[in-house]
């Protein structure tokens, strides 16, 4: 079992990575493997809607993206951590959940997610919510914790002061840990995921 944990903050050892240190600690307490991707400080592209991805299976842009994707079935879950920038994610981390969820969204399938954001002082909830999108539209079971995903600080020192912040991510790597057992142990008995439907869009302008 094994957990990718992606730092979408420019500082590599800010507050983000801060709150995902936590809870790559605590899954190795709990026997779960876990790696921390930072997504650097370079401009990350965006989604162009070129369709390469569809016929190619990797995006068009070869980065952290198709390193991700080609990796993809060797990890269980996935827990995206960012900043909160006026109330939303960093938009590194957006563009390359964009990319990634189109480029692979299905292989997503089955796979743990869950998100957690920093922040000085207000928007944490806006942006959480904007993280988990990615999961809940790609039958990913969203992992939950004792309270939402959040740490507060402007320093990884502030966010040390922040116990009930560090508690939350504790709690969200046991719950992973405790999720991803279990879903091993029904696959173990034979217990499968259900068969996708066919899939069906409906415009509303025709």
């Amino acid at each position: 079992m094994k957990v990718l944990l992606i730092n979408g903050s420019p500082n590599e050892r800010g507050c983000t990575n801060r709150a995902l240190t936590e809870v790559a600690e605590t899954l190795k307490k709990e026997g779960v493997e876990s790696e921390i991707l930072w997504l650097g400080k370079k401009p990350v592209a965006g989604c162009i809607a070129c369709g390469h991805c569809k016929k190619e299976g990797l995006c068009v842009f070869d980065d952290l993206v198709n390193e991700v994707v080609r990796r993809l079935d060797t990890f269980d879950a996935l827990i995206v951590g960012s900043p909160v920038y006026y109330a939303g994610p960093s938009g590194q981390v957006m563009a390359f959940l964009d990319r990634l969820f189109y480029t692979a969204g299905r292989r997503m399938a089955g796979k743990l997610g869950a998100a957690v954001v920093s922040c000085r002082r207000g928007g944490a909830s806006a942006a959480f919510d904007r993280l988990n999108k990615y999961f809940m539209m790609n039958c990913m079971p969203v992992v939950s914790s004792q309270y939402w995903n959040q740490v507060h600080g402007n320093t990884p020192e502030e966010v040390e002061e922040d116990e009930e912040g560090l508690q939350t991510m504790r709690t969200l790597a046991r719950e992973t840990a405790w999720l991803l057992k279990n879903l091993e142990a029904g696959r173990a008995q034979g217990i499968s995921r259900p068969a996708p439907e066919p899939r069906l869009r409906t415009n509303f302008i025709r």
